[in-house]
């Protein structure tokens, strides 16, 4: 039987659940208290969505279901034995495996020449600028909460600030080839060449052809 892929909105239930039972209500406020918002959507739907495919596969379970007056009935969630493996197997298989992951930046960077290069220079010094104030927030936002919590509750937020170092560092770097010459490009020679590549047949094609016609001419009566 193939191993279950949760999520990381599941993996974030298991982890709140792994303290102690609780409500899908609670589980929001602390999920948006601990700014766990910054890496999931924390909708409503998409929340009780997820608590649904844990109970199908037997990794929560519920344990009570209260109805204070005309309020909505809150049912209570606590985490199984299978839950708590698959907590612990998902997290270790997340943090071992590198995967390449979906990002908007490099798929934008990939169309890069069709700007031009001075459209370059200004949109990308943009982006060093709102670097330089996400990570200074963000050092700030550490500062403050770190006589409140331990190291460990803030290591996303130190990882993010590397992401963010090692971003700016590239793009500084690209910056200064672009402005000095160093790399540029001319969106209709790119055109052009792609065109040349579509039109001439490869030489590896080519031969394949030239192949394939001897070898007809060869079975000719």
């Amino acid at each position: 039987m193939p191993a279950t892929r949760i999520g990381l909105y599941e993996i974030a239930i298991l982890s709140l659940l792994r303290e102690e039972p609780m409500h899908p209500y609670q589980m929001q406020l602390l999920l948006r208290e601990r700014h766990k918002d910054e890496i999931l959507v924390l909708k409503r739907g998409s929340l009780y969505h997820a608590i649904n495919r844990l109970v199908r596969d037997k990794f929560v379970e519920a344990v009570s279901s209260l109805r204070h007056g005309r309020r909505p009935e809150r049912t209570t969630y606590r985490i199984t034995s299978a839950g708590r493996q698959q907590l612990l197997n998902s997290l270790s298989q997340m943090i071992a495996i590198p995967k390449n992951e979906p990002s908007e930046f490099l798929g934008a960077v990939s169309f890069l020449l069709y700007l031009s290069p001075g459209e370059a220079i200004e949109k990308l010094s943009a982006r060093v600028t709102q670097l330089e104030s996400k990570i200074q927030t963000t050092k700030t936002t550490i500062k403050a909460a770190a006589s409140r919590v331990q190291r460990i509750n803030l290591i996303e937020s130190e990882y993010r600030i590397a992401m963010h170092a090692a971003e700016l560092q590239w793009v500084r770097h690209i910056l200064a080839e672009i402005r000095s010459h160093r790399l540029r490009w001319d969106i209709e020679k790119v055109f052009q060449e792609a065109r040349s590549q579509r039109t001439a047949p490869s030489a590896k094609a080519q031969s394949a052809l030239t192949r394939s016609m001897q070898s007809k001419e060869g079975r000719k009566p």
